[in-house]
């Protein structure tokens, strides 16, 4: 399967990435970034695109893929929440149409967290942006559209891109799936999840962590 990736210089991105390159059944990456992520192997390539509001849906770099992980994204802290609508719903709407241009049969996967509100209503901004961005790309005419809801997740090894806070709070991972196992997971299994679910089909349209691990097992 080919597949566009985005957020590789991120935590997420970086870790799908890794899991990507390593698994027989993906056979071309193309990276899509703002920088290059500094890794080079035999099925990957990379887009290095300074601003993805700029792209066009003509763009035949996206054509004839199998699958979209779109795993950028960045925390809401600090910003208002036009600022943080424009980076987050916008930015990702816009990439979903360029790519469905370009590859309409694509499986389209986001990635945007536990607790996002699909009511668009709730009191924390990030979560209604956040819901927005799901509820809109549901109802784009994809293959399918899966929206990935993740909480703590472990690093995989070899990983460079990580956030600053991870480095602290790391040790607390074995902690926590022994305490609350349905609100961790690893990277490694949110990637194999995303790659079971571009040739399979799954009831649910949100990906909880239950679901991701489930899905992961399978693979």
């Amino acid at each position: 399967m080919k597949i566009i990736l985005t957020g590789t210089t991120g935590m997420v991105g970086e870790g799908v990435l890794l899991e990507c390159l390593a698994n027989p059944l993906v056979t071309d990456v193309l990276s899509v970034s703002r920088r290059p992520c500094g890794r080079t192997h035999a099925k990957l390539k990379e887009f290095i695109v300074s601003d993805f509001l700029k792209l066009k849906p003509d763009d035949a770099h996206f054509k004839g893929y199998d699958a979209c992980f779109f795993c950028a994204g960045i925390s809401s802290v600090g910003l208002k929440e036009a600022d943080y609508t424009r980076i987050t719903f916008d930015t990702t709407v816009h990439f979903a149409n360029v790519v469905l241009a370009q590859s309409p049969a694509a499986v389209f996967t986001y990635v945007s967290g536990a607790g996002t509100d699909s009511t668009e209503k709730g009191r924390s901004m990030w979560a209604r942006v956040k819901g927005k961005t799901e509820n809109t790309l549901a109802s784009m005419p994809f293959r399918r559209v899966y929206n990935f809801r993740p909480a703590f997740m472990k690093a995989t090894e070899g990983q460079v891109h990580l956030l600053p806070l991870y480095k602290y709070i790391s040790w607390m991972y074995p902690l926590l799936k022994a305490i609350i196992p349905s609100g961790v997971s690893t990277l490694q299994e949110v990637a194999l999840a995303m790659i079971q679910l571009v040739d399979r089909d799954f009831p649910k349209t949100i990906i909880t962590v239950k679901d991701i691990k489930e899905l992961a097992k399978s693979a």
